[in-house]
Formats: structure tokens, C-alpha cells, sequence
């Protein structure tokens, strides 16, 4: 009972947030159109199920006019039954379609803003989080959708049919078998049993389900990304000569997805085989129970077809769960995935590193700042800084001292400490990471990244292009491409030191930026960064010597192993 209490209260806390958002007058319509052609076409059925009785009886008593009345009757049923049914085709896809989109803007903002993205790469908390977007969100609806009107239009089909079947079934003695009893709509309590005791060993045969769904989706996902890695690295892959190790890898994760994909097989089909059986038994089943008066003379024919319609809509409705059972598991591993992304999103490191713009100076500073791993050794403690306008600075250390660390803190995108980073209230402020991040776009939007209200003009981004030394690439500005595939690693660089002076920042953070270029490229653009932008002031971190001619102070991050790092000034 708690299992099912959590499913429930799971799946109401995912799905309501749409029908309580700002397009929740057009989404409770949609639902409630789904909802009242779903009970239409159960209506539909009802006055199937006496057609079906009106003409087997015509057929019964050979009777020529009743049975072309009938088949008029019947047109008029097809033409609703189609009606109907292509109106639930486009009603409920499109209320999915509308769920999808609004789900999916909600999820990536909230991944987005609080940079929840960047929180779960690093402490690795859920796995394949643009899966669960892209995919589970998608089958959230899908399955809501399809279990909901399902279930509705079972049990308007359950009340409806029960009633005609109570009717048509009327009363059995057990006076044959040496009982004297007498048992009422004896048809309703048969379809009763045979359901609730087929619903219990589906149950049984099913329930392995859930937990393999689950795994399947995440194997999944782990192939696809591994795949997505082959392509993104080919060339270091091809250098290194690594196609045997990458073949290997990309082997075992199939492995993975083929394993549990034939235990989810093997299951489903042990499911497949009581549910065939399950429904084959549901046919001749009523045909059993009202033979001895059909051929007692007591009911017609017809009243022995409406009879065994009504009892297979009675059986199929209290059935809905065996026939729905996989989709009930597939459905709770989607909800298990969406819960641990949401969880992970919404769950933060204690204390925080909060970004404070200061009015009255225009310094950057920390205050208390302290800095930790993911695993939550410490790397900083109680560091007061002090990083004066206009006095270039060079941060070096070590390798591991927690220099980039530092870079990402007083950007204010590292999770894992807490303190204060004080910045001048309106600097342009612009972070340069040694791997630069380019988007697929056209060149000239790559130049301009992130600033999107940037009016700098061609002639402004190209000269910067050549004054970064990629003049080469200045007739390109319209060709859209995926440039980190296009450029070299120095080029990349470059470009990003391009995107700066376009930029025109008041304060420029470079990390190793420049880690990718010989010492004469460096020059060069070091050169250009102190020549055009006189007004910024350069925060560089690195440990190239040929750096500190750039600066006028330099800071040593040291740092012992398993001990907490101090920041030096040397020059």
C-alpha cells in the first residue's frame, strides 16, 4: 500500500505543475476534451452492445427488414465510432505535445538558472540528465495520458456494462450441484473473479518490471553518451591509436543495454503469455456460462452475443491493469529518473559563494572565502583578497594548488565552499577558461558569445579577428559550423581573445587562456590585450614565466598536500 501511496503521490507532484501553470485554462480544456470523447466512445460501445443483440436476433428469427434496419443502425455507429476516434487522435496528442513543450522550458530553466547542469557534472549525482530531459519528460506525458484516459474509459465501461450485463445475466440456482442457493447477476460476480484473479498473478508475473525499465533507460543512455564521446574526441582517439580500448568500451556498454534487454524480454513475454491466455479464456468464457439456457430455450441469440460483448467490456475493464501493466512500469521508472533530477537540481552544497556587487569601489575582493572538492577536501580557507583596478595580477601555483578553482569561485560558478566575491556594481566582467567554449553558430556569433545584445559591427569583429591572428577566417563571418571541430586548440584561443576585445570588458579573468599558443602567439596577444583595451584590468592565472612581464603583480597559490592552500604575493 505504501508502494502504491508513493507511486501516486510521485506522479501528482510531476504532472499537476502544468494545469496549475499560465497555460492552464487551454490545458484543463484539452484534458476535459479528452476526457468527454473518451466517455463518448464508451457510449458508442453501449449502443454497439444493442445493435449486437437487435441483429443476431433479426438473424435468429430470419426476420429481412429488422436486419437492414440494423445495418442502417450500424452506419450510424461506425460513422461516430470513426468520429470519435479521430478526435481523440487529435485532441490528446496535442494536449501531450503542449504538455511536452511547457515541461521541457520549465526543466531547462530550472537547469540552467541555477546552474544545476554544472553542479550535477561535477559531483556526478544522477546520470545522463539530457536523457531524462529529452526523452522522460516526453514518455511522462505520453503514458499519463494513455493510463488516465484508459482508466476513466475503463471504469465508464465498467459501470455501464455492469448494469447491462446484471440485466442480461439474471439469476443462478446452485440447486444442481447440491447447493440451494440462488446467485443474482451471477455473470457480474464471474467477471469479477476472473478479473481479480487474473489482476493478482499479472502482478506476480510482472512486477520485475519496474526495476529492469529502469536499468534499460539508463543503459541506454549510457551507450548513446559513450557514442556521442567517440565523435567529439575522433581525433585524440585517432592519434592515441585508440580504436581497440574505444571499441571495447563501446562493446561493453551494448553488452549492458542486450543483457537487460533480454531480461526485460523474458519478462514481457511471461506477462505476454498469461495475458494472451488470460484474454483467449475471456472468450468462450461467457459463451460457457449462458450455453445451458440458450439451448434451454430460455434467451435468444442475440441476448447471448450482447451478453458476451457486455461481459468481455465488464472483463476488459476491471482488466485495464494486466493489460496496462508494463506501461504502469515504464511510467514509474520515468517518474523514478524525473524525481532524481529534480532532486539533484534542487539539492545545493551547504554554504555558499555568493557574488556581491559593491557600489563606492571598484576593486574585486573576497571575504572569507573558503574553497573545497567535490569530495569536500579543502582547498582555500578564510582567504581575504584583494585585486586592485587597473593593477594587472598573475595567480600561479602548482598543479592541483586549486588555481582554477579559484578562477571558477571568483566567477562565481564553483558550488563548493562558501564566502563572499565582491565585484564592482555594473563592471563588464568576462572569464576566459583554457578550453574556450564556442556554440554552434555562425562565426560571427561565436565572436560576439555571450553578450546578445553586442552591436558590434562586421567591421569591428573582424578587426579583431585579425588582431587576434585569425584574419584567415574573416570572410567565414556568415558560415554557420561547429567551430571546435573546425579550429585547433591555439585557435580556439585566439578566437576567444577576439571575442574580449569585442567585448570590452572592464575586468578580464584568463585561465591558462593562452595555454595552447607558442610563446610568440602569446606575445602577440597579450600584446593586442594591453594595446586595445587600456581600461581593463587582466586577472591572469598560469605558470608560463614568459607571463610576468604582462603583469605588474604576481600571487602564489601554495599549497601542501592534504593541507589547506595559502595565496602569496611575490611581486
Amino acid at each position: 500500500m505504501k508502494s502504491v501511496g508513493s507511486f501516486f503521490g510521485d506522479w501528482w507532484r510531476l504532472t499537476t505543475p502544468y494545469f496549475r501553470s499560465e497555460e492552464r485554462w487551454i490545458a484543463i480544456a484539452l484534458l476535459v476534451g479528452a476526457i468527454a470523447l473518451t466517455l463518448a466512445a464508451v457510449s458508442v460501445n453501449v449502443a454497439y452492445s444493442e445493435w449486437n443483440r437487435r441483429f443476431y436476433d433479426a438473424l435468429q428469427n430470419k426476420n429481412e427488414a429488422d436486419f437492414w434496419t440494423e445495418m442502417i443502425n450500424f452506419s450510424w455507429i461506425a460513422a461516430l465510432t470513426i468520429f470519435f476516434g479521430l478526435a481523440r487522435g487529435l485532441v490528446s496528442p496535442y494536449l501531450r505535445l503542449r504538455w511536452r513543450r511547457w515541461l521541457t522550458r520549465h526543466y531547462l530553466g530550472h537547469w540552467m538558472d541555477g546552474r544545476g547542469y554544472y553542479r550535477i557534472e561535477l559531483s556526478r549525482q544522477v546520470d545522463n540528465a539530457d536523457q531524462r530531459i529529452a526523452e522522460d519528460l516526453r514518455l511522462l506525458g505520453f503514458y499519463t495520458m494513455t493510463l488516465l484516459l484508459g482508466f476513466i474509459g475503463a471504469v465508464a465501461t465498467l459501470v455501464s456494462f455492469l448494469v447491462v450485463l446484471w440485466m442480461l445475466s439474471g439469476p443462478i440456482s446452485l440447486a444442481p450441484i447440491g447447493i440451494d442457493v440462488t446467485i443474482p447477476g451471477y455473470m457480474v460476480w464471474a467477471a469479477l473473479l476472473y478479473a481479480f484473479f487474473g489482476t493478482f498473478f499479472a502482478n506476480l508475473v510482472g512486477r520485475r518490471l519496474i526495476p529492469l525499465n529502469f536499468m534499460q533507460q539508463r543503459y541506454e543512455a549510457n551507450f548513446r553518451f559513450s557514442l556521442v564521446r567517440v565523435r567529439e574526441n575522433a581525433e585524440g582517439i585517432a592519434l592515441y591509436r585508440g580504436e581497440p580500448r574505444e571499441t571495447e568500451v563501446l562493446d561493453a556498454r551494448f553488452t549492458d543495454v542486450f543483457n537487460n534487454a533480454w531480461r526485460v524480454l523474458v519478462t514481457e513475454l511471461q506477462l505476454a503469455f498469461y495475458q494472451i491466455g488470460y484474454g483467449q479464456l475471456a472468450i468462450i468464457f461467457p459463451f460457457v456460462v449462458t450455453a445451458p439456457k440458450f439451448f434451454a430455450g430460455a434467451i435468444t441469440l442475440g441476448v447471448v452475443m450482447q451478453t458476451s460483448q457486455a461481459f468481455g467490456q465488464v472483463q476488459g475493464a476491471l482488466s485495464f491493469f494486466i493489460d496496462n501493466y508494463t506501461t504502469v512500469a515504464e511510467l514509474k521508472a520515468v517518474m523514478e529518473r524525473l524525481r532524481g533530477l529534480q532532486k539533484a537540481i534542487d539539492e545545493k552544497p551547504e554554504g555558499a559563494i555568493s557574488v556581491v556587487p559593491q557600489t563606492g569601489t571598484a576593486d574585486v575582493a573576497t571575504a572569507g572565502l573558503d574553497l573545497a572538492l567535490p569530495n569536500g577536501q579543502k582547498l582555500l580557507a578564510d582567504l581575504n583578497l584583494v585585486l586592485p583596478t587597473g593593477t594587472s595580477t598573475l595567480i600561479t601555483g602548482t598543479s592541483g594548488s586549486g588555481k582554477s578553482t579559484l578562477f571558477r569561485a571568483l566567477a562565481g560558478i564553483w558550488p563548493f565552499g562558501h564566502g563572499q566575491v565582491k565585484v564592482p556594481a555594473g563592471a563588464r566582467v568576462l572569464f576566459l577558461p583554457q578550453k574556450p567554449y564556442i556554440p554552434i553558430a555562425t562565426l560571427r556569433d561565436a565572436v560576439k558569445y555571450p553578450d546578445k545584445e553586442s552591436r558590434a559591427s562586421d567591421g569591428e569583429i573582424i578587426d579583431a579577428l585579425k588582431a587576434a591572428q585569425l584574419g584567415h577566417l574573416a570572410p567565414r563571418l556568415d558560415e554557420e559550423a561547429h567551430w571546435s571541430n573546425v579550429l585547433s586548440g591555439g585557435e580556439q584561443q585566439r578566437l576567444a581573445i577576439a571575442r574580449a576585445l569585442v567585448f570590452k570588458p572592464d575586468w578580464l579573468f584568463l585561465d591558462e587562456a593562452t595555454a595552447s599558443l607558442d610563446e610568440a602567439n602569446e606575445t602577440a596577444v597579450y600584446g593586442v590585450l594591453k594595446d586595445r583595451l587600456p581600461g581593463t584590468t587582466m586577472v591572469s592565472i598560469g605558470h608560463r614565466p614568459s607571463l610576468k612581464k604582462w603583469h605588474q603583480r604576481q600571487l602564489e597559490l601554495r599549497r601542501t598536500p592534504g593541507e589547506t592552500g595559502t595565496l602569496g604575493v611575490v611581486a
